[in-house]
């Protein structure tokens, strides 16, 4: 009967968002087994060890744990999820009881249905998908964060061709292939120039994201998104940092989504810690830059700009950086706010030295963001005078 319930309790963290398997549950057993059922505090925290492995996800399964198991008779009825609606007190952060909820409950909550004789002017309104797009990706619930990530993996960058130093044969090309044009008269006793033209191939995609305390919020869903754009294109390669630079290119590579985010999350040592730009932009420049910037990369920087050695060294890097690759675009979901402005110090290093600033925090935005790479002006666009003023006024 306790492994049914602890199978049941597995399925809820789950729906909620947990990366919760089949051995997680197995291990749960053990761990109840091995504590007993006297105490309630010894089940709680042996449940704690096996399904909780991020600082961010402890709010979350604590509220799951005190509603699941609140029913002393739940224990004999394992099959029981729908139980009966208590007072709790109201969490700090409202959108995981949304996504609690719906999972307890097993489907999302439905409207009651609208009368017949009703008629609904519907112009100047909006479908839910198109709400979805607008949506903050901190604000949505368990149900909208698995049709964002659905959304995430049919979105696709778009493949702009640019010009490598390779020849390919070509009957019109303006360049004259004087090797082909000597074996060709070599074959038919006259002279007959051989033509070709430059090869065309889609410039590298860099991906730098934060993994900090202040960016937890946006980068575990932004995985799923890279995990999407490594498997519809070639020549995508993955960084992650918080204190410390990780390469989890290899680990996004896997089809199947839940498996590569579990690689990843095994691999990562800094989830949800400091930010320290400076020095793991150091160590990219240092040790990766010349392997993967080749041909003219573009790099996306997924960062929110605070760093916790005040910027320490940090601009010299991001102009390094943005030497060695095509374009450097920035992603910032502070961005998102009306009222933002240039005011820290990670943030004032960084800005005058990227191509383009752009928020990210909704699907509308990593929809531009296809626009933004598919962009052939010149590298600095995209309103950057206006913050470059901003930070010479602030410094005058």
């Amino acid at each position: 009967m306790i492994a049914a319930n602890l199978m049941h309790f597995a399925r809820v963290l789950r729906t909620a968002g947990l990366p919760i398997g089949p051995g997680h549950v197995l291990r749960a057993v053990e761990a109840v087994e091995a504590v007993g059922l006297e105490r309630r505090e010894d089940v709680y925290w042996a449940l704690n060890a096996v399904f909780v492995n991020r600082q961010e996800q402890r709010e979350l399964f604590d509220q799951a744990f005190h509603v699941f198991w609140r029913d002393p008779k739940l224990l004999e009825r394992a099959l029981s999820l729908l139980l009966p609606a208590v007072n709790v007190p109201a969490p700090e952060r409202p959108e995981l009881a949304r996504r609690l909820a719906d999972a307890l409950h097993g489907h999302p909550r439905e409207e009651p249905p609208l009368r017949e004789e009703v008629e609904i002017e519907a112009t100047l309104t909006c479908s839910d998908r198109e709400r979805l797009q607008t949506k903050d990706f901190e604000k949505m619930s368990a149900e909208e964060l698995a049709h964002a990530k659905q959304a995430m993996a049919r979105l696709k960058l778009p493949r702009q061709a640019v010009p490598t130093r390779r020849f390919q044969p070509h009957p019109t090309g303006r360049a004259v292939d004087l090797r082909a044009t000597l074996r060709r008269s070599l074959r038919l006793g006259s002279i007959e120039l051989a033509r070709r033209r430059r090869r065309t191939r889609p410039p590298p995609l860099v991906v730098l994201c934060d993994i900090s305390g202040s960016m937890s919020r946006y980068s575990r869903l932004l995985l799923h998104f890279l995990h999407a754009v490594t498997n519809d294109r070639d020549r995508v390669y993955s960084f992650v940092f918080g204190t410390r630079l990780t390469n989890i290119t290899r680990h996004l590579r896997h089809r199947d989504g839940d498996v590569a985010l579990e690689k990843v999350s095994a691999a990562v040592r800094d989830w949800s810690g400091g930010t320290r730009i400076g020095a793991t932009l150091h160590d990219f420049n240092t040790v990766w830059s010349r392997r993967v910037l080749s041909q003219g990369a573009v790099v996306l920087l997924i960062t929110d700009g605070l760093d916790r050695d005040a910027g320490e060294g940090l601009a010299a890097e991001v102009e390094r950086l943005r030497k060695s690759c095509r374009r450097l675009i920035w992603l910032n979901p502070l961005l998102r706010h009306a009222g933002f402005a240039p005011k820290a110090s990670g943030i004032r290093a960084i800005l005058p030295h990227v191509d383009d600033f752009r928020p990210i925090h909704n699907l509308d935005s990593l929809e531009t963001l296809a626009q933004a790479l598919d962009y052939k002006g010149p590298r600095r666009y995209g309103g950057m005078a206006r913050w470059l003023d901003e930070i010479k006024e602030t410094a005058a």
